[in-house]
């Protein structure tokens, strides 16, 4: 009997001469791993709707191991994304996130959401890719079960102050009288900015503003948080942190 689900591949390697193996990441059932046969062969009717960012609607039927595509039809395929290196290397690295903080046989509706949503705004190419990769680190560790303490200083409970600090490696916050050694230092709507993102609905995550000072602070802490928690080496970040160093 077949599954059918709607999903983004977020991962693809090739297996023997012709196939290729793809993760999806559905709304039903989270990570999903499926065998594209003949894949690499020039007319395979499966070739676009199985590729990296492909949106489809998929019908899958399971293996032992895995499950095999059967049938594909394309939603979106994000074009746009291949015409520019920085916006492409950015969604790699979002693919990747979703990758190590998805679950397979769970759902992951709203993951799915944050995803095509920063997808769209990077093909938009209108909104500045820092509050777009700050929202998707913050938001996607939440979701993973590692939402950092917002709500008030870890210390006294303050709820904020003009000035606080975010302890990236302890994921909470301190009021402008606590602070403590390492912590970032984070004007109060940088605050305001990561609570929105962690909170608000997932289609909103984006709608909001700093100044270049503060979004900079933002997006060191986002990164840094995220870092602290993964633990481990994410090739697609290190390529897009590279495309800046050789500038």
């Amino acid at each position: 009997m077949a599954t059918v689900t709607k999903g983004l591949v977020i991962k693809e390697q090739t297996v023997g001469e012709s196939d290729r193996l793809i993760t999806i990441l559905t709304a039903d059932y989270g990570l999903v791993r499926a065998f594209v046969r003949g894949a690499k062969q020039i007319k395979n009717r499966l070739a676009s709707s199985t590729s990296l960012f492909a949106y489809a609607q998929f019908s899958l039927y399971r293996g032992r191991e895995a499950y095999t595509v059967d049938s594909a039809e394309p939603i979106e395929v994000f074009f746009e994304l291949r015409q520019d290196i920085e916006r492409l290397a950015l969604a790699q690295y979002f693919a990747q996130l979703a990758y190590e903080l998805g679950d397979e046989d769970q759902p992951c509706e709203e993951m799915l959401s944050v995803l095509l949503n920063a997808l769209h705004l990077l093909c938009m190419a209108n909104k500045d890719v820092r509050i777009i990769k700050s929202a998707v680190e913050l938001r996607l560790l939440s979701l993973g079960g590692y939402m950092p303490n917002i709500l008030a200083c870890a210390s006294c409970g303050t709820y904020e102050t003009n000035v606080m600090y975010f302890d990236t490696l302890d994921g909470c916050i301190y009021c402008e009288n606590c602070g403590k050694a390492g912590a970032v230092l984070c004007r109060k709507n940088v605050i305001t900015a990561i609570r929105f993102i962690c909170l608000t609905e997932p289609k909103r995550i984006y709608s909001f503003t700093l100044d270049e000072e503060n979004l900079s602070v933002l997006s060191s802490v986002s990164e840094k948080y995220l870092i602290s928690r993964i633990q481990r080496k994410l090739p697609t970040l290190d390529f897009y942190k590279s495309l800046f160093s050789s500038l």
